[in-house]
């Protein structure tokens, strides 16, 4: 088996995950290639001292490679499907992070579920993702140009109101008054959608949910809409820019340009173990039954 590594450093609660994961996977004879970085992290740290193969660029990922493991929060799984792309490489989270929607094994867990990924008893979501075109072309876009959580716009060094012009297929759906804007695949349904309001949708629906953010035409609710849909948004405001985000990665961007949101020609397939479905999930991380009366 022969595994790529990525992951975030938290000094208090990843060490002893970082060793666990390379004991394991060393006593399996697991080939392990580590992302750059993050191997340099760790030989500064003296948390590893054997020499590893690395990768840098999604160039490296290819067929050869069964999974990518995900050490972090769910932060760092958007930013380790940045690497994987459309290369059809899965990923398993190991959660060093906090509530880990998408970064499902945890601490506690990680033996028993990484046998039961060498024994290949484990199914693949795959998630749709964002992708965006603008016009003029904003340069800083171009290299990643999707989204796997969603794609907004916000107000940026104001206290006003943008108004932001919303098309689906070319039909005119509304002029949102609001602080922002959020274009949430289903995976982002459980993120910043869903703490400014929106519903939350299984990973399988093919849907997108847009969801403004302090709308004030306080009549705008979340829309939940078919995933072929091309959006198209137009931001205008009292300050020249505003700011534009894919999932954690932001640019400031010029009032009138025109965003065009649809979805990718490709997924990302996320490792799913029978024990923490997605279900499973939703119950443990938001409380659902829990009752202090009891």
């Amino acid at each position: 088996m022969k595994v790529a590594i990525y992951g975030q450093y938290y000094q208090n609660s990843t060490e002893p995950i970082i060793r666990d994961i390379f004991v394991f996977f060393n006593q399996k004879n697991v080939e392990m290639v580590i992302e750059a970085d993050f191997l340099t992290m760790l030989y500064e740290k003296e948390l590893v001292k054997k020499e590893y193969k690395t990768f840098q660029s999604n160039d490296e990922l290819d067929n050869t490679f069964d999974m990518m493991i995900s050490i972090g929060g769910d932060g760092t799984i958007l930013r380790a499907a940045t690497l994987v792309r459309n290369s059809g490489v899965p990923i398993l989270g190991i959660n060093a992070g906090r509530l880990g929607f998408l970064a499902m094994v945890q601490k506690e867990e990680i033996a028993v579920f990484l046998q039961l990924v060498l024994d290949k008893k484990y199914t693949i979501s795959e998630r749709s993702l964002l992708s965006l075109s603008t016009f003029p072309t904003i340069e800083t876009t171009e290299d990643i140009d999707f989204a796997m959580n969603e794609i907004s716009v916000s107000r940026k060094d104001t206290a006003s109101m943008i108004t932001i012009e919303t098309y689906l297929n070319n039909e005119f759906l509304n002029s949102y008054w609001a602080d922002g804007l959020i274009i949430a695949t289903p995976t982002g349904s459980t993120g910043y959608s869903m703490s400014c309001g929106g519903p939350i949708l299984t990973p399988d629906v093919e849907s997108f949910v847009i969801t403004p953010i302090a709308p004030h035409n306080l009549n705008a609710r979340p829309l939940v809409i078919p995933d072929k849909t091309e959006i198209r948004l137009k931001v205008t405001g009292r300050e020249e820019n505003y700011l534009l985000s894919l999932d954690s990665r932001s640019t400031t961007v010029k009032n009138d340009t025109v965003l065009t949101i649809k979805k990718t020609n490709f997924h990302i397939k996320m490792v799913e173990i029978s024990e923490e479905t997605f279900l499973k999930t939703l119950r443990k991380k938001l409380l659902w039954g829990e009752d202090k009366r009891n």
